[in-house]
Formats: C-alpha cells, structure tokens, sequence
C-alpha cells in the first residue's frame, strides 16, 4: 500500500524524498500509519520497475537536489493498485486510502467500488447480529457484548456514509437512487431492559 501512496503523491507533483516523507504524514498519516523506514526501499523498487524515475530539476545537478516523478509506466501501475483486488484487499486500514485517490478514477469506476465496499460491510455487519446472538447464549460479560455492539453500530454508520457516496456518484452518473433499505429497530442495551422490567414492577405495585 505504500507505492501506491507514494505513485499517488507524485501522481499530483515530483518531490523530493524528504518532501514526499512529509507529504506521506501530512495527507495520509491521519487514517494511515506511514512506515518511514520502509519509503526509500519502496522508491528503489518503484524505480527499478521504471514507476518513477530521478531527474535534476531546472540547472540542479547535485545527486541530493535529485526529484523523483511518475512516469507513464508508474500512471498505469497507479490505476491498477487503486482498482485492483476482491474483498480481501479491502481492509479497513487500507480503503481510506484508496478512496483519497478516488478522483483519477472514472465515476462508473467509482460507484462500482463503493458498492462492492457497501457489500462487504453489509456482510460483515451480519456477521455481527450472528456473533451478537451467540455470545448472549454463553456467559459473556457486559464488556464483550459493548464491544461487539460498538462494531456493529461503527459498520452501520460506514454504510450510511458510503450509501451518501453512492447516491452522489449515482447523481453524477444520471442514475436513479436506489430505494432506502427498511432499517431494523435497535437493540436495547441490557440496562434499558433492566429499567423497562423495574418500571412495569412499580406500575403493578401502585395498583
């Protein structure tokens, strides 16, 4: 994921090294944890493939006043490490990213990308209903069940947030908006049941 940080950073103007490490922090270090260590092998990598190359801007010549910029071969490996891979690649580190670059892409692209995202959310916020089901039948601790419902509702607001993409990108397109998916009623959190029960017994009691 880093050469494609790096190919979209350069993608926008040639650096320096030291200048594309700070770029790396300021752009992309706020959803991106940037390994520093790692940027000056991944640009020998890039320019041993011919991604990027080195050149001397205006009347530089000294090796440390040396640019790296991308090259026509870098465009389309680019395109290829934004577009590429099924729902494995699509991590949660890893989609913030992806969508900072989401401007060179076509918007048809796009929308097809954000859908396939919207699908395995959908898919994994199912998998917690079934985790959240299963754990009430054990004894899990009050802890656990928070945490599990803190997923599922972070994954729900990700899927509003990108069914707001879709409709924009659908807009755009000319396409009609999708009809808004019936949404189920929330869970009480065990405290509500818990006063619920104690609010009828009082009521049973006054009478």
């Amino acid at each position: 994921m880093l050469e494609l940080a790096i190919l979209g950073l350069l993608k926008e103007r040639a650096m320096h090294g030291y200048e594309l490490r700070k770029q790396l922090a300021h752009k992309l270090g706020f959803f991106w944890t940037v390994s520093y260590g790692a940027l000056y092998p991944a640009l020998r990598k890039l320019e041993k493939r011919g991604a990027v190359e080195k050149f001397f801007p205006g009347e530089q010549t000294t090796r440390r006043k040396q640019v790296y910029r991308i090259t026509a071969a870098g465009e389309s490996e680019f395109l290829e490490l934004l577009t590429e891979g099924a729902h494995s690649t699509w991590e949660e580190e890893k989609f913030p990213l992806r969508l900072a670059f989401f401007r060179y892409l076509k918007p048809e692209t796009r929308l097809r990308l954000l859908e396939r995202r919207k699908s395995y959310l959908e898919d994994k916020l199912d998998e917690g209903r079934r985790s959240l089901t299963q754990a009430k039948r054990g004894p899990t601790d009050s802890y656990t069940l928070s945490l599990v419902r803190h997923g599922m509702e972070t994954t729900e607001h990700d899927i509003s947030w990108l069914d707001t993409l879709i409709s924009a990108e659908r807009a755009a397109l000319g396409e009609p908006a999708p009809p808004a998916a019936p949404s189920s009623p929330a869970e009480p959190a065990p405290d509500d049941d818990r006063a619920a029960k104690l609010q009828t017994s009082s009521e049973l009691q006054s009478k």
